[in-house]
């Protein structure tokens, strides 16, 4: 048998983190014996390849893959092009113009279990892997249900997907609260002392003061990010902040994201920020987009206005931090004292302390 050779592109969109999906197609073909190459992007090659494996990130990013594929399809049409990733698993439909001869949706089996070449970006520090897929909650925003379907493919152990070098471990679990084997898992976690990140967010509604304690011991890498999507939500939210804190996390490091511009009203956006910050943790604003999108922060609504998305993307730049809301002391004076959604989010001088 002939060896292959396989080419795995990442489109020239940003990103800062490398294609998982590309990195087990590369151990599995790796493991077959076949020659791989990853670029970004189109590259001149001195031999046609066999396989091209195209990724695609949120719908918006679309062109970049289309473009991409036109230039390899063109360069060389002898080459079987697959195309693979969130774009091609939301909207297939649209992906098949794109002039792949193969879409992949959803998980492939296939590779699911392989784990990631590292060897393929060396400069790269940390240990991403899932010990879950799926989510069991049906949240009409988002798309996890679509590509993953209700938790399943759970692990039972990490080890094998551990790299000893990394100082990171990185979670893309989508709801790692719900997987059963949680509680070896954060045993492992905390056998490895490496930096651990739970990438995706955590389910504040299961965030009791076990779960929380468990997270504490833990080297976190980064802040500890949980949602607030809807007021029905709140006195779970308020509960997992208060759990967090008491297990000893500081509620600086707990990032709130703060969905709005979907089925809520600016007063009910209005109503979440004032809660998160008068709670002490950090509000992370997160504009809604419909899940086939094909161009950015172009959705408006029909709750909202144009101007009022925009003063809050204003009031992000000027009286945020990073695109957040901290609990500083000028910012929650502000904000408590506002009399509702447009005084809130009038710019003016504000004190931090």
């Amino acid at each position: 048998m002939s060896h292959r050779k396989i080419i795995l592109v990442e489109p020239k969109y940003y990103t800062q983190f490398p294609p998982v999906g590309l990195l087990k197609f590369s151990t599995y073909h790796k493991q077959k014996g076949d020659s791989v190459q990853y670029v970004k992007g189109f590259v001149e090659l001195d031999y046609e390849p066999d396989l091209i494996y195209v990724t695609s990130l949120f719908t918006w990013t679309w062109r970049p893959v289309w473009d991409v594929i036109r230039q390899y399809k063109t360069k060389y049409p002898a080459s079987k092009i697959i195309l693979g990733g969130i774009y091609a698993s939301v909207m297939p439909d649209h992906a098949k113009y794109s002039g792949a001869d193969v879409i992949i949706q959803g998980i492939c089996d296939k590779v699911e279990n392989m784990p990631l070449d590292y060897s393929l970006v060396p400069k790269w520090d940390g240990s991403i892997l899932f010990t879950s897929r799926g989510c069991g909650r049906k949240c009409g925003f988002c798309a996890v249900p679509r590509i993953e379907g209700k938790i399943c493919k759970t692990r039972e152990s990490i080890k094998d997907y551990v790299v000893d070098a990394h100082s990171r471990i990185i979670l893309f679990d989508n709801n790692f609260l719900l997987n059963p084997h949680k509680d070896k898992i954060f045993a492992e976690l905390r056998e490895y002392d490496k930096y651990v990140d739970f990438n995706q967010g955590i389910d504040a509604r299961l965030i009791t003061e076990d779960i929380a304690i468990k997270i504490s011991e833990l080297k976190l890498d980064s802040t500890i990010r949980i949602a607030y999507d809807a007021k029905k939500d709140r006195d779970a939210v308020y509960n997992a902040i208060e759990n967090l804190h008491q297990a000893g996390i500081s509620k600086r490091s707990i990032f709130v994201y703060t969905l709005f511009n979907y089925t809520d009203t600016p007063a009910d956006f209005f109503d979440r920020t004032r809660d998160i910050l008068n709670w002490g943790a950090v509000c992370y604003p997160m504009r809604y987009e419909p899940l086939r999108a094909i161009t950015k922060n172009s959705y408006v609504s029909p709750n909202w206005t144009i101007d009022e998305i925009e003063a809050i993307q204003a009031a992000r730049r000027v009286i945020g931090y990073g695109g957040a809301f901290p609990a500083y002391t000028g910012l929650v004076d502000k904000i408590t004292n506002a009399f509702g959604f447009a005084d809130a989010f009038e710019l003016r001088e504000l004190k931090q302390k």
